[in-house]
């Protein structure tokens, strides 16, 4: 599919400026937003959302039927990686008596293509589409979204948009640190051990699924109430983190091959202990300082202590024979393509905890920010899907 859409692009005719306006029929759309940074009552349901305009002849205004809250949100929201993602919405601070509000929140789409750009070919309204979009670009909480189409792929056939709006951020997350950072693959994980730490979650729910697709051995982390779920979705051990010492109980296990850490904390501490040694085994972390450390320190010494910060800690576990890395959401179509493949196959399901309505927005929040949610938390735009 990647490569199909690959040669699509690369056949598609790029005017001399590339440049295309959205009819002008519509200025104005409904969206949630927020005008600051805080807590739940920062959020704002307004009609007057500026409706999004093709700046770039590769992308695509997707009208969104669904969209789904993920931590990254709950952050946002909050003012986290503000000063990195500023810095990537303008990096030459050309727009210095502009701030990035009002700003809409949400990154999981799936919806209908309803305008291309001039170079995509790849793509036609009235497609069926999933998306993921970066958290520097305006969000899905509204009635339409621009995407870059290499950011885009076509819904799972099987898939309402209700479902499928619960998988791309987790899953393109769960692929980054697996497939892009860890080096796992469909060829490479047949009974090779992975544990997974924070296994309920929206990314560890996925990670178990392509773990088991892929044919490892999947040993999985949660509190007693979701061993059902991570059992369900194919784990082979499931460990109670509440019924006494994680570490000891794992540490009664065989060593691992691969680790991918949901929870952070002090879990590195002792976690990459549990590794084989002087094998190629890595642990990946999705819990790194590198947003706070720009939030808190600038663009320029936060990006040297982050530096200075994974490069010690990699040649730190180098030296005792396993592999330490940080991993990234990713935003990325091809992924995409391949994990639609995946879910149409019937090996990856959505795990959806809740679903609510386009006018339960901050009760959505609030249920995200109870915690212990045991898949996504969903919201349909369009009440019926």
């Amino acid at each position: 599919a990647a490569g199909g859409r690959a040669l699509r692009w690369a056949s598609g005719r790029v005017p001399a400026r590339g440049l295309r306006a959205s009819p002008r029929a519509r200025i104005a759309m409904p969206s949630w937003v927020i005008d600051r940074y805080g807590s739940n009552e920062v959020l704002r349901f307004t009609r007057d959302m500026m409706f999004p305009i093709i700046h770039f002849p590769n992308e695509v205004i997707i009208k969104v039927h669904a969209a789904s809250l993920n931590p990254i949100d709950l952050s946002m929201r909050s003012g986290y990686g503000a000063t990195a993602l500023n810095m990537k919405r303008d990096p030459l601070k050309l727009k210095a008596d502009e701030t990035e509000f009002p700003l809409t929140l949400g990154r999981d789409v799936s919806g209908v293509v309803m305008e291309c750009g001039l170079a995509v070919s790849y793509f036609k309204p009235g497609d069926e589409v999933w998306a993921a979009i970066p958290p520097w670009k305006q969000g899905t909480l509204s009635e339409f979204v621009v995407a870059s189409g290499n950011e885009v792929s076509f819904k799972p056939k099987c898939l309402s948009h209700t479902e499928a709006a619960a998988l791309p951020y987790v899953g393109l997350t769960a692929w980054s640190a697996l497939n892009q950072v860890g080096g796992l693959n469909r060829s490479n994980c047949s009974g090779k051990r992975i544990l997974i730490l924070g296994a309920s979650g929206g990314v560890g729910t996925f990670a178990i699924q392509l773990m088991k697709a892929w044919n490892a051995h999947v040993t999985a982390v949660c509190s007693h109430d979701a061993s059902t779920l991570v059992k369900k979705l194919g784990a082979d051990d499931v460990i109670d983190y509440k019924s006494g010492n994680l570490e000891e109980q794992l540490k009664a296990l065989p060593l691992f091959d691969f680790i991918l850490d949901n929870v952070g904390g002090s879990t590195e501490k002792w976690a990459l202990d549990l590794l084989k040694k002087w094998s190629g085994a890595t642990y990946v972390t999705l819990v790194t300082p590198f947003l706070i450390n720009m939030d808190k320190l600038g663009v320029a010494d936060g990006m040297l202590q982050t530096g200075v910060t994974v490069g010690s800690k990699t040649l730190k576990h180098l030296l005792k024979g396993v592999h330490y890395r940080w991993a990234f959401f990713m935003p990325s179509g091809p992924n995409l393509d391949e994990i639609a493949e995946l879910v149409d196959s019937g090996k990856i399901q959505p795990v959806i905890d809740e679903v609510f309505s386009f006018s339960e927005v901050p009760k959505a929040f609030l249920k995200l920010e109870g915690g212990h949610a045991r898949g996504k938390t969903v919201i349909n735009v369009i009440s019926k899907q």
